[in-house]
Protein backbone atom coordinates (compact mmCIF):
# COMPACT_ATOMS: atom_id res chain seq x y z
CA UNK A 1 0.00 0.00 0.00
CA UNK A 2 1.22 3.61 -0.71
CA UNK A 3 1.78 5.89 1.83
CA UNK A 4 -0.54 8.13 0.92
CA UNK A 5 -3.11 5.65 0.77
CA UNK A 6 -2.25 4.84 4.74
CA UNK A 7 -2.42 8.44 5.62
CA UNK A 8 -5.91 8.22 4.38
CA UNK A 9 -6.58 5.19 6.34
CA UNK A 10 -5.08 6.59 9.54
CA UNK A 11 -6.60 9.60 9.67
CA UNK A 12 -10.37 7.97 9.36
CA UNK A 13 -12.25 8.75 12.33
CA UNK A 14 -14.17 5.84 14.03
CA UNK A 15 -17.13 6.84 16.06
CA UNK A 16 -17.41 7.34 19.69
CA UNK A 17 -20.48 5.19 20.06
CA UNK A 18 -18.55 2.42 18.51
CA UNK A 19 -15.15 3.38 20.30
CA UNK A 20 -17.26 3.03 23.70
CA UNK A 21 -18.99 -0.29 22.94
CA UNK A 22 -15.73 -2.12 21.58
CA UNK A 23 -14.11 -5.38 23.97
CA UNK A 24 -11.24 -3.47 23.82
CA UNK A 25 -12.25 -0.38 25.57
CA UNK A 26 -13.93 -2.51 28.03
CA UNK A 27 -10.80 -3.55 28.83
CA UNK A 28 -9.01 -0.71 29.43
CA UNK A 29 -11.82 0.67 31.17
CA UNK A 30 -11.45 -1.96 33.82
CA UNK A 31 -8.04 -1.21 34.28
CA UNK A 32 -8.38 2.12 34.75
CA UNK A 33 -10.91 2.05 37.26
CA UNK A 34 -8.85 -0.52 39.24
CA UNK A 35 -5.97 1.99 39.01
CA UNK A 36 -8.20 4.98 40.04
CA UNK A 37 -7.76 6.20 36.30
CA UNK A 38 -9.40 9.36 35.40
CA UNK A 39 -11.56 8.46 32.41
CA UNK A 40 -12.92 11.09 29.72
CA UNK A 41 -14.86 9.79 27.05
CA UNK A 42 -15.77 12.07 23.82
CA UNK A 43 -15.10 15.07 24.66
CA UNK A 44 -14.60 18.75 23.53
CA UNK A 45 -12.05 20.96 24.64
CA UNK A 46 -13.03 24.74 23.62
CA UNK A 47 -10.43 27.10 22.81
CA UNK A 48 -11.28 31.14 21.93
CA UNK A 49 -13.53 30.34 18.75
CA UNK A 50 -11.97 26.43 18.18
CA UNK A 51 -13.26 23.44 19.36
CA UNK A 52 -11.48 20.09 18.87
CA UNK A 53 -12.82 16.45 20.05
CA UNK A 54 -10.84 14.04 22.04
CA UNK A 55 -13.04 10.63 21.54
CA UNK A 56 -10.60 9.02 24.73
CA UNK A 57 -8.78 10.66 27.46
CA UNK A 58 -7.40 9.12 30.63
CA UNK A 59 -5.79 11.26 33.44
CA UNK A 60 -2.60 9.37 35.39
CA UNK A 61 -2.52 11.44 38.73
CA UNK A 62 1.23 10.61 38.68
CA UNK A 63 2.34 10.42 35.10
CA UNK A 64 0.13 12.68 32.54
CA UNK A 65 -2.59 12.54 30.11
CA UNK A 66 -3.09 9.09 27.96
CA UNK A 67 -4.57 10.07 24.60
CA UNK A 68 -6.06 7.02 22.76
CA UNK A 69 -7.15 6.63 18.86
CA UNK A 70 -9.47 3.85 18.04
CA UNK A 71 -9.34 1.97 14.74
CA UNK A 72 -10.99 -0.76 13.66
CA UNK A 73 -8.39 -1.89 10.93
CA UNK A 74 -7.87 -5.76 9.72
CA UNK A 75 -4.62 -7.35 9.26
CA UNK A 76 -5.06 -7.72 5.72
CA UNK A 77 -5.00 -4.10 4.95
CA UNK A 78 -2.16 -3.76 6.78
CA UNK A 79 -0.15 -6.59 5.97
CA UNK A 80 1.85 -4.80 2.85
CA UNK A 81 2.08 -1.49 4.07
CA UNK A 82 5.00 0.02 4.71
CA UNK A 83 5.55 3.79 5.92
CA UNK A 84 7.98 6.76 6.40
CA UNK A 85 8.56 8.90 9.66
CA UNK A 86 9.42 12.29 9.36
CA UNK A 87 12.04 13.81 11.22
CA UNK A 88 9.36 15.48 13.72
CA UNK A 89 7.57 11.92 14.29
CA UNK A 90 11.34 10.24 14.93
CA UNK A 91 11.94 12.55 17.58
CA UNK A 92 8.96 12.92 19.10
CA UNK A 93 7.31 9.50 19.56
CA UNK A 94 3.65 11.08 18.41
CA UNK A 95 1.94 9.42 15.15
CA UNK A 96 0.43 11.20 12.47
CA UNK A 97 -3.22 11.23 14.26
CA UNK A 98 -2.16 13.07 17.24
CA UNK A 99 -0.40 16.39 15.67
CA UNK A 100 -3.96 18.70 16.25
CA UNK A 101 -4.76 17.36 20.08
CA UNK A 102 -1.23 17.95 21.41
CA UNK A 103 -1.82 21.53 19.79
CA UNK A 104 -4.69 22.47 21.03
CA UNK A 105 -4.04 21.22 24.54
CA UNK A 106 -0.94 22.28 25.04
CA UNK A 107 -1.71 26.13 23.48
CA UNK A 108 -4.98 25.74 26.94
CA UNK A 109 -2.07 25.15 29.38
CA UNK A 110 0.34 27.50 28.28
CA UNK A 111 -2.40 30.33 28.15
CA UNK A 112 -3.69 29.33 31.86
CA UNK A 113 -1.00 28.04 33.53
CA UNK A 114 1.87 29.46 31.58
CA UNK A 115 3.43 26.63 31.35
CA UNK A 116 2.91 23.36 29.06
CA UNK A 117 1.09 21.20 31.95
CA UNK A 118 1.46 17.85 31.80
CA UNK A 119 2.96 15.44 29.75
CA UNK A 120 0.92 13.29 26.98
CA UNK A 121 1.16 10.40 25.85
CA UNK A 122 -0.12 8.31 22.66
CA UNK A 123 -2.12 5.06 22.66
CA UNK A 124 -3.74 3.22 19.43
CA UNK A 125 -6.77 0.87 21.15
CA UNK A 126 -6.95 -2.21 17.90
CA UNK A 127 -10.33 -3.49 17.74
CA UNK A 128 -9.36 -5.96 14.99
CA UNK A 129 -5.49 -6.66 15.46
CA UNK A 130 -4.19 -9.19 17.47
CA UNK A 131 -0.33 -9.05 18.86
CA UNK A 132 0.47 -12.51 16.38
CA UNK A 133 -0.51 -9.97 13.43
CA UNK A 134 1.66 -7.43 15.18
CA UNK A 135 4.47 -8.62 14.74
CA UNK A 136 3.92 -10.17 11.20
CA UNK A 137 3.51 -6.06 9.86
CA UNK A 138 6.33 -4.09 8.38
CA UNK A 139 9.29 -2.81 10.28
CA UNK A 140 8.42 0.78 9.47
CA UNK A 141 4.70 0.44 10.38
CA UNK A 142 5.57 -1.58 13.57
CA UNK A 143 8.30 1.92 13.99
CA UNK A 144 4.82 4.38 13.80
CA UNK A 145 2.94 2.36 15.56
CA UNK A 146 5.31 0.62 18.46
CA UNK A 147 3.81 -2.16 20.36
CA UNK A 148 4.37 -0.57 23.69
CA UNK A 149 1.87 2.20 22.81
CA UNK A 150 -1.01 -0.14 21.17
CA UNK A 151 -3.59 -1.80 22.97
CA UNK A 152 -4.60 -5.24 21.04
CA UNK A 153 -7.70 -7.05 20.93
CA UNK A 154 -6.13 -9.91 23.24
CA UNK A 155 -4.29 -7.92 25.19
CA UNK A 156 -4.97 -9.08 28.89
CA UNK A 157 -5.65 -6.29 31.81
CA UNK A 158 -2.21 -7.05 32.94
CA UNK A 159 -0.48 -5.94 29.47
CA UNK A 160 -2.58 -3.01 29.50
CA UNK A 161 -1.41 -1.92 32.91
CA UNK A 162 1.81 -2.59 31.81
CA UNK A 163 1.83 -0.52 29.42
CA UNK A 164 0.03 2.31 30.49
CA UNK A 165 2.91 1.96 33.08
CA UNK A 166 5.37 1.60 30.87
CA UNK A 167 5.19 5.91 30.73
CA UNK A 168 7.62 8.11 32.39
CA UNK A 169 6.62 9.36 35.90
CA UNK A 170 6.01 12.95 36.45
CA UNK A 171 9.74 14.89 37.76
CA UNK A 172 7.16 16.51 40.19
CA UNK A 173 3.78 16.06 41.95
CA UNK A 174 1.51 17.26 39.33
CA UNK A 175 -1.26 19.65 40.17
CA UNK A 176 -4.68 18.57 40.68
CA UNK A 177 -7.25 17.06 38.93
CA UNK A 178 -9.30 19.91 38.78
CA UNK A 179 -6.51 22.20 37.89
CA UNK A 180 -5.07 19.69 34.99
CA UNK A 181 -8.75 18.79 33.41
CA UNK A 182 -10.34 22.31 34.54
CA UNK A 183 -7.99 23.83 32.20
CA UNK A 184 -9.03 21.48 29.47
CA UNK A 185 -13.00 20.78 29.58
CA UNK A 186 -14.02 24.44 31.05
CA UNK A 187 -17.69 23.63 30.40
CA UNK A 188 -17.19 20.96 33.59
CA UNK A 189 -15.02 23.18 36.17
CA UNK A 190 -16.63 24.40 39.15
CA UNK A 191 -15.60 28.18 40.24
CA UNK A 192 -16.47 28.14 43.79
CA UNK A 193 -16.68 31.69 45.85
CA UNK A 194 -13.53 31.08 47.38
CA UNK A 195 -11.89 31.02 43.92
CA UNK A 196 -10.92 27.07 45.21
CA UNK A 197 -11.87 24.82 42.34
CA UNK A 198 -13.44 20.88 41.42
CA UNK A 199 -14.68 18.92 38.18
CA UNK A 200 -18.55 18.62 38.09
CA UNK A 201 -19.91 15.36 39.07
CA UNK A 202 -20.76 12.86 36.76
CA UNK A 203 -24.69 14.34 37.56
CA UNK A 204 -23.98 17.56 37.29
CA UNK A 205 -21.93 16.35 33.81
CA UNK A 206 -25.11 14.86 32.53
CA UNK A 207 -26.92 17.92 32.99
CA UNK A 208 -24.30 20.30 31.51
CA UNK A 209 -24.01 18.49 28.42
CA UNK A 210 -27.76 17.40 28.35
CA UNK A 211 -29.38 18.74 25.09
CA UNK A 212 -33.07 20.92 26.18
CA UNK A 213 -35.55 19.48 25.11
CA UNK A 214 -38.91 21.06 25.47
CA UNK A 215 -39.70 21.56 29.48
CA UNK A 216 -37.54 19.93 31.99
CA UNK A 217 -36.75 20.38 35.63
CA UNK A 218 -34.05 20.17 38.16
CA UNK A 219 -33.98 19.61 41.83
CA UNK A 220 -31.36 20.00 43.63
CA UNK A 221 -30.30 22.05 47.33
CA UNK A 222 -27.82 24.18 48.10
CA UNK A 223 -24.36 23.21 48.51
CA UNK A 224 -25.20 20.75 45.12
CA UNK A 225 -23.54 23.31 42.92
CA UNK A 226 -27.07 23.74 40.85
CA UNK A 227 -26.05 27.42 40.17
CA UNK A 228 -22.41 26.44 38.73
CA UNK A 229 -24.11 23.77 36.56
CA UNK A 230 -26.72 25.97 35.26
CA UNK A 231 -24.43 28.75 34.60
CA UNK A 232 -21.81 26.02 32.87
CA UNK A 233 -25.10 24.52 30.79
CA UNK A 234 -26.02 28.20 29.95
CA UNK A 235 -22.39 28.82 28.58
CA UNK A 236 -21.98 25.58 26.49
CA UNK A 237 -25.47 25.76 25.00
CA UNK A 238 -24.21 29.27 23.46
CA UNK A 239 -20.95 27.47 22.36
CA UNK A 240 -22.94 24.63 20.76
CA UNK A 241 -25.65 27.30 19.25
CA UNK A 242 -23.44 30.59 19.15
CA UNK A 243 -26.77 32.65 17.35
CA UNK A 244 -29.32 31.22 20.01
CA UNK A 245 -30.46 33.57 22.82
CA UNK A 246 -30.61 32.61 26.47
CA UNK A 247 -32.30 33.62 29.17
CA UNK A 248 -31.65 32.63 33.06
CA UNK A 249 -34.35 34.13 35.45
CA UNK A 250 -33.79 34.75 38.92
CA UNK A 251 -35.73 35.78 42.01
CA UNK A 252 -33.69 39.28 42.83
CA UNK A 253 -31.89 42.18 41.33
CA UNK A 254 -28.84 41.29 43.87
CA UNK A 255 -28.63 37.63 42.99
CA UNK A 256 -28.83 38.54 39.15
CA UNK A 257 -25.77 40.72 39.35
CA UNK A 258 -24.45 37.93 41.60
CA UNK A 259 -24.95 35.45 38.80
CA UNK A 260 -23.63 38.02 36.27
CA UNK A 261 -20.30 38.60 38.19
CA UNK A 262 -19.94 34.72 38.26
CA UNK A 263 -20.78 34.08 34.19
CA UNK A 264 -18.15 36.51 33.71
CA UNK A 265 -15.54 34.47 35.94
CA UNK A 266 -15.89 31.76 33.92
CA UNK A 267 -16.21 33.37 30.60
CA UNK A 268 -12.77 35.06 31.52
CA UNK A 269 -10.93 31.62 32.94
CA UNK A 270 -12.09 29.31 30.16
CA UNK A 271 -10.70 31.82 27.19
CA UNK A 272 -13.29 31.77 25.03
CA UNK A 273 -14.54 33.77 22.64
CA UNK A 274 -18.45 34.31 23.95
CA UNK A 275 -21.46 36.59 23.24
CA UNK A 276 -22.33 37.15 26.95
CA UNK A 277 -24.47 39.89 26.04
CA UNK A 278 -26.80 37.07 24.50
CA UNK A 279 -26.44 35.04 27.89
CA UNK A 280 -29.36 37.78 29.86
CA UNK A 281 -29.66 37.40 33.47
CA UNK A 282 -33.11 38.96 34.76
CA UNK A 283 -35.72 39.21 37.36
CA UNK A 284 -39.05 37.56 37.16
CA UNK A 285 -40.92 41.00 37.16
CA UNK A 286 -38.05 42.36 34.55
CA UNK A 287 -39.40 39.62 32.08
CA UNK A 288 -43.13 40.20 32.89
CA UNK A 289 -42.28 44.31 32.37
CA UNK A 290 -40.63 43.24 28.74
CA UNK A 291 -43.93 41.17 28.16
CA UNK A 292 -45.89 44.21 28.88
CA UNK A 293 -44.27 46.43 27.02
CA UNK A 294 -45.85 45.07 23.98
CA UNK A 295 -49.43 46.53 25.51
CA UNK A 296 -48.29 50.09 26.74
CA UNK A 297 -48.70 48.59 30.17
CA UNK A 298 -46.83 48.91 33.25
CA UNK A 299 -45.54 46.56 36.39
CA UNK A 300 -46.20 47.24 40.02
CA UNK A 301 -42.23 47.77 41.10
CA UNK A 302 -40.82 43.96 41.68
CA UNK A 303 -44.28 42.52 41.64
CA UNK A 304 -44.65 39.62 40.44
CA UNK A 305 -48.20 39.73 39.00
CA UNK A 306 -49.03 37.69 35.75
CA UNK A 307 -51.61 40.18 34.45
CA UNK A 308 -54.51 37.68 32.55
CA UNK A 309 -53.74 39.11 29.45
CA UNK A 310 -50.01 38.19 29.26
CA UNK A 311 -51.71 34.26 29.38
CA UNK A 312 -53.49 34.92 26.07
CA UNK A 313 -50.26 35.23 23.49
CA UNK A 314 -47.24 33.66 22.98
CA UNK A 315 -43.85 35.61 23.82
CA UNK A 316 -40.69 34.53 22.07
CA UNK A 317 -37.96 35.85 24.48
CA UNK A 318 -35.24 33.54 24.18
CA UNK A 319 -34.64 29.92 22.94
CA UNK A 320 -33.59 28.77 26.07
CA UNK A 321 -35.58 29.71 29.25
CA UNK A 322 -33.70 28.69 32.57
CA UNK A 323 -35.32 29.66 35.84
CA UNK A 324 -33.41 29.01 39.04
CA UNK A 325 -34.92 28.90 42.07
CA UNK A 326 -38.46 28.62 40.99
CA UNK A 327 -39.89 27.41 44.45
CA UNK A 328 -39.18 30.88 45.37
CA UNK A 329 -41.64 31.67 42.81
CA UNK A 330 -45.44 32.31 42.87
CA UNK A 331 -47.17 28.97 41.10
CA UNK A 332 -48.67 31.60 38.28
CA UNK A 333 -44.99 32.73 37.23
CA UNK A 334 -44.01 29.91 36.70
CA UNK A 335 -47.21 28.65 35.06
CA UNK A 336 -46.76 31.57 33.06
CA UNK A 337 -43.33 30.84 31.93
CA UNK A 338 -44.78 27.03 30.94
CA UNK A 339 -46.92 29.40 28.55
CA UNK A 340 -44.43 31.15 26.63
CA UNK A 341 -42.41 28.22 25.72
CA UNK A 342 -43.86 27.64 22.85
CA UNK A 343 -40.84 27.30 20.37
CA UNK A 344 -38.32 27.52 23.28
CA UNK A 345 -37.00 25.55 25.71
CA UNK A 346 -37.59 25.59 29.23
CA UNK A 347 -35.67 24.29 32.25
CA UNK A 348 -36.85 25.22 36.05
CA UNK A 349 -35.01 24.56 39.21
CA UNK A 350 -35.78 23.77 42.49
CA UNK A 351 -34.17 23.74 46.13
CA UNK A 352 -36.88 21.03 47.04
CA UNK A 353 -36.18 17.38 46.67
CA UNK A 354 -38.32 15.94 43.87
CA UNK A 355 -37.16 12.70 42.66
CA UNK A 356 -39.34 12.47 39.76
CA UNK A 357 -37.09 15.96 38.33
CA UNK A 358 -35.75 15.18 34.74
CA UNK A 359 -32.52 15.63 36.85
CA UNK A 360 -31.54 15.58 40.63
CA UNK A 361 -28.09 16.59 42.41
CA UNK A 362 -27.89 14.27 45.19
CA UNK A 363 -24.22 15.34 46.69
CA UNK A 364 -23.55 18.09 48.32
CA UNK A 365 -20.11 19.69 47.83
CA UNK A 366 -20.03 21.28 51.59
CA UNK A 367 -16.49 20.55 52.69
CA UNK A 368 -17.01 20.59 56.21
CA UNK A 369 -19.88 19.11 58.50
CA UNK A 370 -22.15 21.51 59.51
CA UNK A 371 -23.12 21.82 62.95
CA UNK A 372 -26.45 23.16 64.79
CA UNK A 373 -26.78 24.63 67.81
CA UNK A 374 -30.31 25.05 68.81
CA UNK A 375 -30.36 27.45 71.55
CA UNK A 376 -33.90 28.66 73.73
CA UNK A 377 -33.28 32.51 74.96
CA UNK A 378 -33.98 35.57 73.94
CA UNK A 379 -32.78 35.70 70.32
CA UNK A 380 -32.14 39.43 70.26
CA UNK A 381 -29.41 39.46 73.15
CA UNK A 382 -28.17 35.93 72.37
CA UNK A 383 -26.97 36.90 68.67
CA UNK A 384 -25.20 39.79 70.47
CA UNK A 385 -23.39 37.81 72.38
CA UNK A 386 -22.94 35.02 69.66
CA UNK A 387 -21.63 37.99 67.11
CA UNK A 388 -19.12 39.40 69.72
CA UNK A 389 -17.60 36.00 70.34
CA UNK A 390 -17.18 35.37 66.98
CA UNK A 391 -15.40 38.00 65.95
CA UNK A 392 -12.97 37.58 68.18
CA UNK A 393 -11.74 34.98 65.98
CA UNK A 394 -13.22 35.77 62.88
CA UNK A 395 -13.88 38.70 60.45
CA UNK A 396 -17.07 40.18 59.44
CA UNK A 397 -17.96 38.36 56.21
CA UNK A 398 -18.00 35.37 58.27
CA UNK A 399 -20.82 36.01 59.85
CA UNK A 400 -25.01 36.49 58.20
CA UNK A 401 -27.63 37.14 60.81
CA UNK A 402 -30.95 36.06 59.51
CA UNK A 403 -34.21 37.08 61.10
CA UNK A 404 -37.33 39.91 60.24
CA UNK A 405 -36.94 42.89 59.09
CA UNK A 406 -38.03 44.34 62.42
CA UNK A 407 -35.25 42.49 63.94
CA UNK A 408 -32.56 43.49 61.30
CA UNK A 409 -33.03 47.10 61.96
CA UNK A 410 -32.83 46.92 65.61
CA UNK A 411 -29.94 45.01 65.53
CA UNK A 412 -27.93 47.00 63.21
CA UNK A 413 -28.82 49.76 66.16
CA UNK A 414 -27.50 47.48 68.85
CA UNK A 415 -24.58 46.05 66.59
CA UNK A 416 -22.80 49.83 66.45
CA UNK A 417 -22.22 49.19 70.11
CA UNK A 418 -20.16 45.53 69.30
CA UNK A 419 -18.46 46.25 65.57
CA UNK A 420 -16.27 48.49 64.14
CA UNK A 421 -18.10 50.12 61.12
CA UNK A 422 -21.42 49.20 60.40
CA UNK A 423 -23.35 46.71 59.19
CA UNK A 424 -25.00 45.88 56.00
CA UNK A 425 -28.60 45.48 55.81
CA UNK A 426 -28.86 43.71 52.62
CA UNK A 427 -31.71 44.45 50.17
CA UNK A 428 -32.20 41.40 47.43
CA UNK A 429 -34.16 44.75 44.91
CA UNK A 430 -31.05 46.70 45.35
CA UNK A 431 -27.92 45.89 43.24
CA UNK A 432 -25.10 44.50 44.25
CA UNK A 433 -22.79 47.57 43.88
CA UNK A 434 -24.69 49.57 46.07
CA UNK A 435 -24.31 47.06 49.01
CA UNK A 436 -21.38 46.60 50.86
CA UNK A 437 -21.39 42.29 50.88
CA UNK A 438 -18.06 42.60 52.26
CA UNK A 439 -19.14 42.94 56.01
CA UNK A 440 -21.23 41.60 58.71
CA UNK A 441 -24.66 40.65 56.88
CA UNK A 442 -28.28 41.04 58.21
CA UNK A 443 -30.74 39.63 56.40
CA UNK A 444 -34.64 38.19 56.14
CA UNK A 445 -35.52 34.74 55.13
CA UNK A 446 -36.74 36.10 51.84
CA UNK A 447 -33.56 37.52 50.87
CA UNK A 448 -30.58 34.86 51.97
CA UNK A 449 -30.22 32.94 48.48
CA UNK A 450 -27.10 32.83 47.27
CA UNK A 451 -25.66 34.09 50.94
CA UNK A 452 -22.93 31.65 52.06
CA UNK A 453 -20.78 31.73 54.60
CA UNK A 454 -19.19 30.48 57.15
CA UNK A 455 -21.62 30.86 60.31
CA UNK A 456 -25.27 32.20 59.96
CA UNK A 457 -27.56 33.02 62.66
CA UNK A 458 -31.25 31.99 62.90
CA UNK A 459 -33.77 34.30 64.77
CA UNK A 460 -36.38 32.29 64.85
CA UNK A 461 -40.22 33.14 65.45
CA UNK A 462 -43.56 31.19 65.02
CA UNK A 463 -43.91 32.28 61.60
CA UNK A 464 -40.92 31.51 59.23
CA UNK A 465 -41.98 27.44 58.32
CA UNK A 466 -39.67 24.90 58.00
CA UNK A 467 -38.67 25.17 54.24
CA UNK A 468 -37.72 28.57 55.49
CA UNK A 469 -35.63 27.69 57.86
CA UNK A 470 -33.94 24.72 55.99
CA UNK A 471 -32.82 27.25 53.45
CA UNK A 472 -31.26 29.69 55.49
CA UNK A 473 -29.25 26.68 57.39
CA UNK A 474 -27.52 25.38 53.91
CA UNK A 475 -26.80 29.04 53.55
CA UNK A 476 -23.89 28.23 56.25
CA UNK A 477 -20.47 26.53 55.51
CA UNK A 478 -19.11 25.62 58.96
CA UNK A 479 -21.60 26.49 61.87
CA UNK A 480 -25.41 27.54 62.20
CA UNK A 481 -27.15 28.80 65.87
CA UNK A 482 -30.79 28.62 65.61
CA UNK A 483 -32.07 31.11 68.41
CA UNK A 484 -35.76 30.61 69.29
CA UNK A 485 -37.84 31.48 72.83
CA UNK A 486 -40.65 29.25 72.20
CA UNK A 487 -40.01 25.90 71.45
CA UNK A 488 -42.95 25.04 68.95
CA UNK A 489 -43.53 22.70 66.45
CA UNK A 490 -41.84 23.64 63.84
CA UNK A 491 -38.27 24.19 66.07
CA UNK A 492 -39.48 20.47 67.21
CA UNK A 493 -39.57 19.13 63.19
CA UNK A 494 -36.11 21.26 62.65
CA UNK A 495 -34.41 19.55 65.51
CA UNK A 496 -36.20 16.19 64.39
CA UNK A 497 -34.91 16.55 60.91
CA UNK A 498 -30.86 17.48 60.99
CA UNK A 499 -30.68 14.97 64.21
CA UNK A 500 -31.64 12.29 61.55
CA UNK A 501 -28.62 13.98 58.89
CA UNK A 502 -31.41 14.56 56.11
Amino acid sequence: MKMSMFKTLFKQKSSSYDLLHSEVFKKLEDVCKKQNLYIYKDITIYHHTRSFNIPLLVLDPTRGIFLFEYKTWVFKNLKNVTAKLSKEQETSDKSLAFDNAHKIIRQKFNELTHNNGVDIFNFVLMENLSVQEYEQLDVSLQKLLPMHRVIFNDSTDTEILHKLQGTNLADSSLPDVAHIMGSLLIQHLILSDDNSMYMATQEQVDFIEDTPDGYQSLSAKKNSGKTSAILLKAVLYKLKNPNKKVIIISPSILVCDILKKKLLDIVEHAIIELDIISIEIITPSQLLQRHLNKYNMLLAQNNVYVHPILMKKRFNVADLIICDDADLLPDDFISYLKHIQSKANLIVSSNKEDQNSTFVFKQNHRSTQLKIKFIEANPHAKALQIISKLLKENTKPDIVVVSNEESKKQLKDDLEFFIDGDATLLDSSKNLIDQKLNNLLLTTYKDINYINTKFVILLITPQESLEQLKYAIDSAKQSVYALYEEKTKTIIDLKEHYRKGT
